[in-house]
């Protein structure tokens, strides 16, 4: 892959590169997004889930901008609270780990996804 490194007068660094390669990037970028939602559907539908997940979900997932347990939760239909009981954990707990406070523990971990009848894959 050639490149070259400029720096442009903000102090921005700014690589170039022919087209053609950026044209490849983006859609090894786009083939790799691809894999991920046929992934997620192949792992729900092995999990006995019925529901496809709609494509809305899978954005939110892959954006990587808030966090999985409560996209998943909000997918489910659960409260927090909900959630919490499901996975005999505690509400503040599970607020902590959808903000982004604190991380769960491995059990934590497969609690929330047996209550949110997901792979615990889908949640890290």
């Amino acid at each position: 892959m050639s490149r070259q490194v400029i720096t442009a007068p903000n102090g921005d660094r700014l690589v170039v590169m022919p087209e053609a390669e950026y044209e490849a990037l983006v859609e090894a970028v786009e083939d790799a997004e691809d894999r991920a939602v046929v992934d997620a559907y192949d792992r729900a539908a092995a999990a006995g889930l019925t529901d496809p997940v709609p494509s809305e979900i899978v954005d939110r997932l892959l954006s990587g901008a808030e966090s999985k347990v409560r996209i998943w939760r909000e997918h489910r239909g659960l409260s927090a609270v909900e959630l919490a009981r499901a996975a005999e954990l505690s509400a503040p707990y599970v607020s902590q780990i959808e903000s982004g406070r604190r991380e769960p523990g491995i059990d934590a971990l497969k609690r929330l996804a047996a209550a949110l009848k997901v792979d615990i894959d889908d949640l890290v």
